[in-house]
């Protein structure tokens, strides 16, 4: 059986899929996580959803408050800076590049 590691392909294209669900509006980490879920990241999970949160502050891509939850305890609420904003288009515009010369590689009948 071949196995394809998925986790250094998901680590390239992670952070751009999270920012661009922060860039949507302010959001907390399990609600990032459930959007992930929803669009088929099935195999990520909080261990790995925070260190690249937190990455990703480092950098000033993004900034974090702590509110009081309506259901229980603090929450850290990601929103998007300015930094963030151009590091996003500038992420989809090498995203798509990548992604159509791969497609062209993969689906050209001779090399």
């Amino acid at each position: 059986m071949i196995i394809i590691d998925e986790s250094q392909l998901l680590k390239g294209i992670l952070e751009g899929s999270v920012l661009s669900i922060i860039s949507r509006g302010e959001n907390y980490g399990y609600e990032i996580l459930l959007t992930l879920k929803k669009y088929g990241f099935k195999d990520i999970y909080e261990g790995t959803l925070y260190p690249i949160l937190t990455r990703m502050e480092k950098k000033g891509i993004i900034i974090c408050r702590t509110a009081k939850s309506p259901l229980g305890p603090k929450r850290k609420y990601y929103s998007i800076t300015s930094d963030g904003e151009k590091y996003y288009e500038k992420f989809k515009m090498v995203f798509k590049e990548i992604t159509s010369n791969t497609n062209d590689i993969i689906n050209a009948e001779n090399l």
